[in-house]
């Protein structure tokens, strides 16, 4: 099982990411070993997750949320679920 999972980073902007960890991959992006972005915007919490049957379906999803407006990305957070 893996992950697409949005978080709020400490200056409010949005990260979107995969994992087959949610957990350890939360804490390293805390820890600043998560990705570039998130070295220089602190990790605060993960506001969106759901689960992909396999990897090549979680990146598909993952790019598609990035290509949204942040407006739809927040749109997803408040209705907790795949658009």
């Amino acid at each position: 099982m893996y992950f697409v999972y949005i978080l709020q980073c400490g200056d409010g902007s949005l990260y979107t990411g995969v994992t087959n960890d949610l957990e350890r991959r939360f804490e390293q992006h805390k820890k600043g070993e998560g990705g570039n972005y998130t070295r220089s915007h602190i990790a605060k919490r993960i506001v969106y997750s759901e689960g992909r049957p396999d990897r090549s379906s979680a990146l598909k999803r993952e790019a598609d949320i990035k290509s949204w407006p942040r407006q739809k990305k927040l749109g997803l957070i408040r209705l907790g679920h795949s658009d």
